[in-house]
């Protein structure tokens, strides 16, 4: 089963995660200044590629974290509600959440095809 992150972002896909994986140094430094090129452009972030560090994925308990993850309000209300991830909540779909899906519509695909699922076993 693919691991999603509490907004609907696929891990196995996620470049952050990819590179974190990477065994080859210099292909790894190459992907990290990549990742923040495309979050800088695509979320108007000002990153560089020391700023990319390794991820588990944002519900990782004991593995690595990306540092931007610490500040997501998105992972924040899921952690504080108990919820697996957005798709779960009585307030789908908030604003925030409506802002940053937005800009990730694979995640969008994700989370309404888990409402969906959950709502045809009830």
């Amino acid at each position: 089963m693919m691991e999603l992150s509490y907004c609907g972002l696929a891990c196995e896909s996620c470049p952050i995660h990819l590179a974190t994986l990477e065994k080859d140094v210099d292909l790894r430094d190459e992907m990290r200044r990549a990742i923040a090129r495309q979050i800088n452009d695509h979320y108007g972030g000002n990153l560089n590629a020391s700023d990319i560090n390794d991820c588990d994925g944002c519900q990782s308990k004991t593995g690595f974290l990306f540092n931007g993850c610490y500040r997501c309000g998105i992972r924040k209300c899921c952690m504080e509600r108990g919820l697996r991830n957005c798709a779960f909540c009585d307030e789908y779909a908030c604003e925030m959440l409506l802002e940053f899906l937005q800009k990730e519509p694979g995640a969008k695909i994700r989370l309404e095809q888990i409402r969906n699922q959950t709502q045809n076993n009830s």
